[in-house]
């Protein structure tokens, strides 16, 4: 299994939250939309322009942009 940022996963790619490598207000937003690390998501969509990315999580859709998907670890299949 590889450790990736979460920036680089590419549509329909699984992966497992290892770690959220950013601290503060940001750290917190991240933590409190349920991305800590155990979490599994799966990459839906990405705009045209790469920005931002769609994650399928705990059955719901949530969004990031990419400034903030940089900062996510993910474990990939």
């Amino acid at each position: 299994m590889a450790r990736i940022n979460l920036r680089t996963m590419t549509i329909n790619q699984k992966g497992t939250i290892v770690a959220v490598k950013v601290g503060g207000e940001l750290g917190r937003r991240i933590r409190e939309m349920g991305l800590v690390p155990g979490t599994e998501i799966i990459i839906k969509q990405r705009a045209p322009l790469n920005d931002p990315v769609a994650l399928r999580v705990m059955g719901g859709t949530l969004t990031l942009r990419n400034n903030e998907a940089d900062h996510i670890e993910v474990e990939t299949e």
